[in-house]
């Protein structure tokens, strides 16, 4: 049985009551799954193992935890820097074993062991672009983490408010791949980073405006248009690659926020390309939240159910790969101390 996982929290001034919610794709119920997580737990990126559905990971605002009975009940799994918030989790490509967590402020952890135990990797070589350094108290927070299915010792890391970092030794040592000189930050303030195993050493990143692809291990970056939700871009926060075809990518985007100018009216939206970016659509999904749509979620073993979420708690899901949807909302009452995070299935 196919099961969803949203995770809730708030941030900076905002931290509320936080939370995670589980519903089984046959089922309108959504149920709160927090039996271990830390009290009110700040859940912010979510894993469910590819060949262990029943085992998901969660990072918390206290680290990392681990439900081996689809998040019935929690375990914490220790890390050196115990307590740190985490924002970001993936596997290695090839070896699920092996698991990347990014923290608050930037750090990186690996673990070769399914999470029993952790190493902190080398970063001390990471230097910002300039127009990042600027911004306190924002933290750089590792807000994504991929790894290259075609060579898996590329590992790329999104940071918020700091560019991308890369690893070739996967993840032993990182450098920052974007820097220069910046006018303004909304082009690396990035919210995620993927890559497709159709094309090698190709570079999805998501920021406050734009979407980018870098063909060539992120040396040159290209500018991908896909419709602009309000002037000067959109606001982009959620990218998945269909485990069906490699070549389908899938982006949860919106207006209001981030780079929107003064005034913007927030709304949602999900858009598709099946051809690694060159063009996209938008879908209709039966309606416009008025909230900036934050996630998209393919249970690798259904690739033709297709679930999205807006921040604010507007569900969608399609089970015949997007062409047609359903909409709902979650049980919670959303605020700027409580709004959705990460979405998996599994």
């Amino acid at each position: 049985m196919i099961h969803i996982y949203v995770g809730l929290a708030g941030e900076g001034d905002n931290i509320g009551e936080g939370g995670l919610l589980r519903r089984a794709v046959d089922s309108d119920q959504w149920e709160s799954i927090t039996d271990g997580l830390p009290e009110k737990p700040q859940v912010r990126p979510l894993l469910v193992h590819p060949d262990k559905p029943a085992t998901v990971y969660a990072g918390t605002h206290l680290g990392v935890y681990r439900s081996e009975d689809r998040g019935d009940t929690w375990e914490a799994l220790h890390c050196p820097d115990e307590g740190t918030d985490v924002w970001s989790l993936a596997f290695h490509p090839s070896d699920p074993d092996i698991i990347f967590a990014g923290h608050e402020p930037c750090a990186i952890y690996r673990s070769t062991d399914a999470g029993a135990s952790w190493q902190k990797m080398d970063t001390t070589r990471v230097a910002y672009p300039d127009v990042t350094t600027y911004m306190p108290p924002l933290a750089k927070r590792v807000i994504g983490i991929a790894a290259d299915p075609s060579n898996p010792s590329d590992v790329y890391a999104a940071v918020e408010v700091g560019g991308l970092l890369a690893s070739r030794d996967c993840g032993d040592s990182w450098d920052s791949i974007t820097d220069g000189l910046y006018t303004e930050n909304h082009t690396v303030d990035l919210h995620g980073v993927k890559l497709s195993p159709a094309a090698p050493g190709c570079v999805f990143i998501i920021a406050q405006v734009a979407m980018f692809r870098s063909p060539d291990r992120g040396a040159h970056w290209q500018h991908l248009r896909f419709g602009e939700m309000f002037p000067g871009g959109s606001y982009c926060r959620g990218l998945v690659i269909a485990p069906d075809d490699p070549n389908t990518v899938y982006l949860a985007a919106g207006a209001g926020g981030g780079g929107a100018p003064a005034g913007t009216v927030e709304a949602g939206a999900l858009f598709r390309s099946r051809d690694l970016g060159d063009t996209w659509e938008r879908l209709d999904i039966g309606d416009t939240p008025p909230s900036r749509m934050f996630q998209v979620a393919i249970p690798p073993e259904s690739p033709e159910l297709v679930f999205c979420v807006s921040k604010d708690g507007h569900f969608y899901s399609s089970d015949d790969g997007g062409n047609s949807w359903s909409s709902s909302r979650l049980p919670v009452e959303t605020s700027r101390s409580l709004h959705v995070y990460p979405m998996a299935c599994g």
